[in-house]
């Protein structure tokens, strides 16, 4: 919660306090690049609705396609819709600009950020509102045993909302006031019962964290990782930071509110430091120590081996398959996959523009005598080389093809999911359209991954060198995708002096098989993003290093506007005509 309301404000009970419980829909995931679509919100007191309000907003531009699939607000829904120096103002004066009142949202900052950014830009002063986080307040009462995440679409239905959120303002602001009630309810049951009891419950420190304080004395103020142990010195979780002093006493303060977390400095006894000598090689030992020692507490990056990759098969007519760890096969791969099934959902959209065969057996001229034809080859999606309907040679030209989408241009499969998803969005036919998009998603995301990597991972060696703040160099030295050692250059010395010593003391990597010849896909990613810094210079580049002009990294704006697009269930289409929706009523808005 914020520091806004005063004393009396904080003292005054949880049932005499005003609630406005508000909800945004937007063409995007920045207020700096993106605009509000709709604003619907509900106010609440004592469990009392008060009233609701429902506003269209005019973005001022085209709503992306996919932004319309997951909403079902199209262009024509908001072309008369007042705009945001409307919106804004009437919404305001829903909420009577009151400054005594509580701002609520599910993960708040979105919202708010939005809205305070269009305030500033109708040069509007920002209400005095106590704003609350009911996504933050859940994860700091609820326990995985409970959920399995605070997404409003898992408290809903576990508090016994009303209403189901489905990507639309009001009715997800009507499913947060029911989560907030029943957070609420199960605070009072823990002695919170005033607007101070509920901040105080919020930067609360339990016992364990000011028992174990001590653990974070004498931990030096440098980059590195550190890992908390138990009393038998088995690592319980390993982090990394800029600052390892504070980066470690964070840990026993108020602002650390996770449970599991919580849970392991209750049973941690020490805490070990290793100093690096940059930011990267202090995040790269983390990835690698946490693949090492699978600490309990830690939650990503402990399965890096273990990660799917698409490819196609080497025999006579190769099909897709999903695999791990698969060994080097050419060009023939994309990934990796979060799962299974997401890499199924890449196959899936890669079956709906090339007729590949989608059976699993090795066809041989034996088998060809011998089988019958799918149901695929009479639908037209297969050639059907299974009963030697289809001869090797054409076969291996739609191959080719999808060979070119992975590793070229994956202009085919964006622009027929493109139109598929109008055409499905027209017809208000939303929950098949999120499924084309779930598909380009998943393709997407891992054929622009796989172009990155793929491109990185044959580089023999890298240098590079970034300038530090006190006028230095920062040289890295990267083999094959994996980062070989680094040094620090003082202002003032002969940076060649600084990179023949790097040269020297870099560790030798020798090439495997595999598809990713020195090092797990996390730790490649994250030299990546190291190499887009800003200011970064390359030193040196062994061999070519390129990229397809209309390969999947091209299409990185469809991407982003996949990725904002979380799939949920079928949003609810709108007859409403964009007017600000006003109502003081026990029962609230109806249609």
């Amino acid at each position: 919660m914020s520091d806004q309301l005063s004393l009396q404000d904080l003292g005054r009970p949880l049932h005499e306090t005003t609630f406005i419980v508000v909800d945004l829909e937007t063409t995007g995931g920045s207020p700096a690049t993106s605009a509000i679509t709709e604003i619907g919100a509900v106010k609440v007191r004592a469990g009392e609705v008060l009233g609701e309000f429902r506003t269209f907003v005019n973005p001022g531009g085209p709503i992306p396609v996919f932004i319309t699939v997951l909403t079902g607000i199209t262009d024509s829904m908001v072309a008369l819709a007042p705009g945001i120096e409307s919106a804004l103002p009437a919404f305001l004066e829903f909420c009577d600009n009151a400054d005594n009142a509580v701002l609520v949202a599910h993960n708040a900052p979105f919202d708010i950020g939005f809205l305070k950014a269009a305030s500033a830009q109708l040069k509007i002063e920002w209400p005095n509102y106590e704003t609350l986080d009911t996504a933050k307040l859940a994860r700091t009462i609820l326990s995985k045993d409970e959920v399995k995440d605070c997404k409003l679409g898992t408290l809903a239905p576990f508090f016994g909302a009303a209403t189901t959120p489905n990507h639309r303002a009001l009715d997800d602001a009507r499913a947060t006031v029911d989560v907030l009630h029943g957070l609420i309810s199960r605070l009072g049951n823990l002695g919170v019962s005033t607007l101070s009891d509920l901040r105080e419950f919020s930067h609360r420190v339990t016992p364990a964290q000011k028992k174990k304080k001590y653990l974070a004395e004498d931990i030096p103020a440098t980059c590195g990782v550190y890992i908390f142990k138990d009393n038998k010195g088995v690592p319980l979780y390993v982090g990394v930071s800029n600052n390892l002093r504070n980066r470690v006493r964070s840990y026993f303060t108020a602002s650390e509110q996770r449970r599991r977390i919580i849970d392991m400095i209750a049973i941690a006894e020490s805490v070990e430091t290793i100093i690096c000598r940059t930011p990267l090689e202090a995040s790269v030992l983390e990835l690698r120590l946490i693949e090492e020692f699978q600490p309990r507490i830690n939650r990503r990056s402990k399965q890096q081996s273990k990660s799917h990759w698409v490819h196609l098969t080497r025999e006579r007519f190769p099909r897709l398959t999903v695999a791990r760890g698969i060994e080097k096969i050419d060009d023939q791969w994309i990934g990796p996959f979060a799962s299974r099934s997401d890499a199924q959902l890449a196959i899936e959209c890669v079956y709906e523009v090339l007729p590949l065969r989608q059976c699993t057996p090795r066809i041989t001229i034996a088998s060809q005598k011998k089988s019958s034809a799918c149901a695929l080859a009479g639908m037209g999606k297969c050639g059907a080389p299974c009963i030697g309907d289809q001869s090797t040679d054409d076969y291996e030209a739609i191959v080719d093809v999808a060979r070119h989408l992975f590793t070229l241009d994956a202009s085919l499969v964006v622009d027929r999911a493109n139109i598929r998803m109008r055409e499905l969005a027209s017809e208000e036919r939303f929950e098949e359209a999120i499924e084309v998009r779930n598909r380009l998603t998943s393709f997407l995301r891992a054929s622009s991954r796989a172009e990155r990597l793929r491109a990185f991972v044959r580089l023999p060696q890298i240098i590079t060198a970034l300038p530090t703040p006190e006028g230095g160099w920062e040289f890295t030295c990267i083999r094959y995708g994996r980062f070989a050692g680094a040094l620090m250059s003082d202002p003032g010395y002969a940076p060649q002096l600084t990179i023949d010593s790097l040269l020297l003391l870099s560790d030798p990597v020798t090439p495997s098989s595999r598809i990713l010849p020195a090092s797990s896909h996390e730790e490649v990613e994250r030299i990546l993003r190291y190499v887009e810094t800003p200011g970064l210079r390359l030193v040196e580049v062994q061999e070519e290093w390129s990229a397809p002009v209309r390969g999947s990294q091209a299409h990185r704006h469809a991407l982003e506007a996949l990725e904002i697009a979380i799939p949920t269930i079928k949003p609810t289409g709108g007859g409403h005509d964009g007017r600000p929706l006003l109502r003081k009523s026990r029962i609230g808005l109806t249609d």
